[in-house]
């Protein structure tokens, strides 16, 4: 199955700029259905973990309160040409989704 995460991730010195969007609809349970009128279960990213050669660089824990098909964006240092970065999540019905990419 292919990935639902998009990953850019950009290089300067030692510097790794990344930036990411997950697809995904982060329902929080509170809005109903037009049709039905009922509401519409929840459904959200719990965790967010971006490793770089398998040590975590950055650990984000969501709940609710964030927008479908978040995108988020951060940098770190001690990055080097090669390495290789990791972006994973698991969501409130343990589901999950990953994808790796080298920097460059």
């Amino acid at each position: 199955m292919a990935s639902n995460i998009k990953i850019k991730a950009k290089l300067s010195g030692d510097i790794a700029d990344i930036k990411s969007l997950m697809i995904h609809p982060m329902e929080t349970g509170a809005r109903k259905d037009p049709d039905t009128g009922e509401l519409v279960p929840m459904h959200h990213i719990t965790q967010l973990t971006f490793t770089n050669n398998d040590k975590p660089v950055m650990v984000a824990n969501f709940s609710t309160a964030v927008s479908k098909n978040p995108y988020f964006s951060f940098k770190f240092g001690g990055a080097n040409a090669g390495d290789k970065l990791k972006v994973s999540w698991v969501d409130n019905l343990g589901r999950t989704d990953e994808l790796e990419t080298v920097l460059k």
